[in-house]
C-alpha cells in the first residue's frame, strides 16, 4: 500500500524525466540469479543491492535493464512473465492479501463479513486477518495463479493492517500469525515472498520472508530499521515518491538498499539510485 494516501493530489508535482542508468552493479546482482537460485529446488533469495523494476499501471515495459521486475499478478500473463524469463529476469508477482479490492476478478468470494473500512485506496478495503478460515483457501488460491504463471516471488501487499484502522480489532499477534501464514504458503508453492512495509514486526519475521519491500523509508527516517534483511543476505526493494533521489540515494547506498524514485501511481516512469 503506498502512503500516505492523503498526498496523492500532490502526484502532479513530483520529479519527472527519464530512467536513470543503474550503478555500477555486481555481475551476480544484475544477472537476477544473486542469492540462493532455484536449480536445486531451493527457493530464489535476491542479494542485497539487486537493481528492480515495480510497475502497477499501464501498459508493461520489460526493456528496462533490470534484474528483478515486480508486477501485476491478476494484470499480467504467462506469457509476459516468460519472455522476461527468456531476457534473464526473475518476477515477483504483486497481490494484495490484507485488503479487498472491489475490481479483482474474485473479489465476490470475500463474504462481507471479512471486509472492513477502506483503506485510503478507491475501491480498497481492509480484510479481517483473524478469519484465516476464510482468508486462507482465498489467498491460496490467488498463490496458485502466481504460481500458475510462473512467478519467481510474491509482493504481498497490505501486511500492516494491525497499525492502522481496519474496522477490526486486529493486533500485533493476529499480524504475525497472518503474515508467516502468507510466507508459508507461498514457500509451499515454490516460490519467495516479501514483506511489506511492516517495520516493526522486522525482528520477528525476518527469518520467514526472502526479501523486503518498502515505501518511503527515507521520508520517514526508517531506513536503518530494515537493516535486519541487508544482514541476513536479503535484498530490500524500496521506492521513493516525493523526495528527490539526491535525499536519499546516498543513504541508499550505504545501507545497500535498491532504491527507485517513482510516481504513485507506478507507471514504466523511474529513477534509480
Amino acid at each position: 500500500m503506498r502512503r500516505p494516501n492523503l498526498l496523492l493530489p500532490l502526484l502532479a508535482l513530483l520529479l519527472a524525466g527519464c530512467a536513470a542508468a543503474p550503478d555500477d552493479a555486481r555481475d551476480d546482482e544484475r544477472s537476477g540469479e544473486a542469492g540462493v537460485g532455484t536449480a536445486d529446488g531451493k527457493l530464489w533469495q535476491p542479494a542485497p543491492g539487486i537493481d528492480w523494476q515495480w510497475q502497477l499501471s499501464g501498459r508493461l515495459d520489460t526493456a528496462v535493464d533490470v534484474a528483478v521486475y515486480d508486477i501485476d499478478g491478476f494484470d499480467q500473463t504467462a506469457a509476459t512473465v516468460a519472455g522476461l524469463h527468456d531476457d534473464g529476469r526473475k518476477v515477483i508477482c504483486y497481490l494484495s492479501t490484507g485488503a479487498w479490492e472491489d475490481w479483482r476478478p474474485d473479489a465476490a468470494d470475500f463474504p462481507a463479513a471479512v471486509i472492513g473500512k477502506g483503506n485510503g485506496w478507491e475501491g480498497e478495503r481492509w480484510l479481517d486477518i483473524r478469519a484465516l478460515d476464510v482468508l486462507e483457501p482465498l489467498i491460496a488460491a490467488r498463490l496458485d495463479m502466481c504460481r500458475e504463471k510462473g512467478f519467481d516471488a510474491v509482493e504481498p501487499d497490505n501486511m500492516d493492517g494491525y497499525k492502522n484502522t481496519t474496522g477490526f480489532p486486529v493486533t500485533a499477534a493476529d499480524q504475525l500469525r497472518y503474515n508467516r501464514l502468507v510466507a508459508e504458503l507461498a514457500h509451499d508453492r515454490g516460490m519467495s515472498v516479501g514483506l511489506k512495509n511492516d517495520l516493526d514486526q522486522i525482528p520477528e519475521l525476518v527469518d520467514d520472508f526472502d526479501f523486503a519491500v518498502n515505501e518511503q523509508c527515507a521520508q520517514y527516517d526508517e531506513c536503518a530499521d530494515l537493516t535486519p534483511f541487508i544482514e541476513a543476505g536479503k535484498a530490500v526493494f524500496h521506492v521513493e515518491y516525493e523526495l528527490p533521489t539526491r535525499a536519499f540515494c546516498a543513504d541508499s547506498r550505504r545501507l545497500r538498499l535498491s532504491s527507485l524514485l517513482k510516481k504513485y501511481e507506478l507507471g514504466v516512469w523511474r529513477e534509480a539510485c
